[in-house]
């Protein structure tokens, strides 16, 4: 069992000084937009991760005009209590512990208090490029996999200065092949990790994905899933003597685990396309679930879940559906955000759920 039974704020974001103690499985947060409901969940998301879900730099989650903020969340995990803390000195030194233990490497953390977190800019998964889908299925396997966080950002530096080398010998009109070799030996090696610890996943994830969006949205309509690689037509060495050319041409590495995708598709055609706000949103949240899903398969507990505004643009239908998985059926501590703290609380009502608000 996970839970976060407490946190604190000291200068993060809107908050110049305040303490949170979560009571239920089931907490609800509202107020007004501004308020701090989001940034209150990127709290608890940073303690997981290490950093904030939306992208923001450390120095950009200090409250405005401080410099330097402090976090510390009191957790129940695999019988014992554990505090995790985050702190950002004013110096930019960032300090990362869990039971009074610094880590080294961040990376390091991952994985240990597992969370998925849904917020509406994560349509972006669905309607914006491959970039945004690879990240997602790095980050659900980074917390069942340490050693694959590391693999990636070994690949990632490798991809850069092969990269370099290709602009390097378009100024210069000459390419160090030895060079090539390495960095291409090197970069084939870790690529061949990803892709298969890539496709195993999607092997898994799929069609739990396919399955939860039949039971969100409640539709006929066919919801294809397939895991793209260039990968899967050669073996990567091969790819990147081939491309060699096309390479120097473009000065950059034109194929690779770099460039797998997830295809999403609708009866047939391209998912963001043809599909309606209502539909967008079912498939987020099964995509979202099925991470969820997958996590508590293999940690043996259910990760937190965060649900951040997730009543907009959803109809009732769907959304009693949606909470009927997440607040009845999960066992695990779920937060959900809103506006309207009338609505929230008249969800979970009809849920018969055991639950809290708290309004900011």
């Amino acid at each position: 069992m996970l839970r976060l039974n407490e946190i604190s704020l000291v200068q993060f974001r809107n908050y110049g000084h305040a303490a949170f103690r979560f009571n239920k499985a089931i907490t609800g947060i509202s107020g007004l937009n501004g308020s701090g409901k989001t940034n209150l969940m990127d709290a608890v998301y940073y303690l997981c991760f290490t950093k904030s879900y939306f992208g923001k730099t450390d120095a950009q989650n200090a409250q405005n005009g401080k410099a330097g903020f402090r976090l510390e969340g009191h957790f129940f995990s695999d019988g014992r209590e554990l505090n995790v803390t985050a702190v950002m000195r004013e110096n930019g030194k960032k300090e990362f512990s869990a039971d009074g233990i610094c880590y080294t490497k961040m990376a390091a953390h991952i994985g240990k208090f597992p969370c998925v977190m849904i917020a509406p800019d994560d349509i972006s998964i669905i309607m914006d490029g491959s970039e945004e889908r690879r990240r997602f299925i790095d980050y659900t396997i980074s917390q069942l996999d340490a050693d694959y966080l590391q693999v990636l950002i070994d690949y990632n530096k490798i991809l850069q200065q092969r990269n370099s080398l290709l602009k390097q010998a378009a100024e210069n009109g000459a390419l160090d092949e030895g060079l090539m070799d390495i960095l291409s030996d090197q970069l084939t090696v870790r690529g061949n990790i990803i892709y298969t610890k890539r496709r195993q996943f999607a092997d898994e994830f799929i069609p739990v994905a396919i399955d939860l969006y039949n039971k969100i949205s409640g539709s006929k309509e066919k919801i294809t899933i397939n895991y793209i690689s260039n990968l899967q037509s050669a073996p990567f060495k091969e790819i990147l003597i081939q491309n060699r050319s096309k390479d120097l041409a473009l000065q950059r590495t034109t194929k690779g685990v770099h460039r797998d995708d997830l295809e999403l598709m609708l009866d047939g055609d391209i998912f963001k396309g043809m599909a309606s706000q209502g539909q967008r949103k079912s498939l987020l949240f099964a995509l979202k679930l099925a991470e969820f899903e997958i996590l508590l398969k293999h940690k043996g507990f259910p990760p937190l879940l965060l649900l951040d505004d997730v009543f907009e643009k959803l109809d009732e239908h769907r959304m009693h559906n949606l909470l009927t998985m997440v607040c009845v059926q999960n066992q695990g501590q779920v937060f959900i955000t809103d506006t309207h703290a009338e609505r929230l609380e008249n969800a979970l009502q009809v849920l018969g759920v055991d639950y809290e608000v708290i309004k900011l």
